[in-house]
């Protein structure tokens, strides 16, 4: 069994993660994946502050197991939601993206007054020294193969800078990671262990819709770009982000057309939404990472972590001692 010491901190078995993707999350799907000995973490960055505490009491009751919630820090008026969620105690308290005016040491404080562990993510060498210095308990190193919205620097690189950076503070990587190759690739870094977004995505517990899981697993990875488009659409500014999409008719339509779309922001809003909630997935906007081309089937969630686990182990202890002489 591969066993960090991020495993003792956060109290799991294996050091695989659910990235906190929010609505793209569920409590089966955390619960799945923290009943198999990973970290299953909720993304509530845009749920209402009345309905935290029910969805984190639907968590406990599906698993004894430590469990994350996870903010983005930068959405403005999210203040009664945290308070919810720290009034709760989750185990883990997760977040990222934060404007640069924002006070993480008293946010981060206050989290641990909780009970909870802080866990923060970064895609760069100052933010995880920000995020040290303010108390962070777990930095999860995110590189721009990742899905969703992401800096500009790869996991290959950015994770051992992070490590040597922060010292003593553990590291989670992130980006890009889909398999137990790349947990092993993650460990031989410097991290403790994996955070996987777009790999959980296509897990029978997601609630992505049916089509859109489809295509994820018809991605070969090289057809995801990063793109203003899906905020512009949404009249969403994410601080120092780009969004890592499928490349799809929605994203053909308005590259290159961005000032025309930020015209028609409220019309192109609108035809987002109703393809998003009609699974089409030509239309829709797909954030999914370069990963996805390594995605072959849809698996139970808890499958998937033993799944991951015992294929680093092979790399670890079979594929890798050959090579030594």
């Amino acid at each position: 069994m591969i066993h960090t010491p991020v495993c003792d901190l956060l109290q799991i078995r294996h050091p695989v993660m659910l990235g906190g993707m929010a609505g793209n999350t569920s409590v089966p799907l955390v619960a799945a994946v923290s009943n198999a000995g990973g970290l299953g973490t909720l993304g509530i960055a845009r749920t209402p502050a009345e309905q935290i505490p029910k969805d984190i009491g639907a968590i406990r009751e599906a698993t004894k197991h430590p469990f994350g919630v996870n903010f983005l820090l930068f959405l403005g008026g999210r203040g009664p939601a945290i308070d919810a969620a720290l009034t709760a105690r989750p185990p883990v308290f997760s977040a990222a993206w934060a404007r640069t005016d924002q006070d993480l040491k008293s946010l981060f404080g206050r989290a641990h007054d909780a009970g909870s562990k802080v866990m923060y993510m970064v895609g760069t060498v100052p933010e995880a020294l920000r995020a040290k210095a303010a108390g962070a308990d777990v930095i999860v190193a995110q590189g721009t193969e990742g899905g969703g919205h992401v800096g500009w620097m790869a996991s290959m690189t950015v994770l051992p800078m992070i490590v040597d950076a922060v010292g003593s503070t553990p590291v989670v990587a992130a980006g890009g990671i889909a398999d137990g190759r790349g947990l092993a690739a993650a460990l031989a870094l410097g991290a403790q262990g994996a955070l996987l977004g777009t790999r959980f995505l296509a897990t029978r517990e997601s609630p992505l819709h049916p089509n859109f899981k489809q295509a994820v697993l018809d991605s070969d990875g090289h057809d995801t770009v990063l793109t203003e488009i899906p905020d512009v659409a949404r009249d969403n500014v994410w601080p120092g982000a780009m969004a890592r999409a499928l490349r799809n008719e929605f994203i053909e339509r308005w590259a290159g057309r961005e000032w025309e779309l930020r015209a028609r922001q409220p019309e192109a809003a609108a035809a987002l939404q109703k393809a998003q909630e009609s699974g089409d997935a030509k239309n829709a906007s797909l954030l999914i990472g370069q990963d996805a081309g390594l995605i072959r089937d849809i698996p139970p969630a808890g499958e998937l972590v033993e799944r991951i686990v015992a294929e680093a182990e092979a790399v670890l202890k079979g594929r890798l001692p050959k090579l030594l002489r």
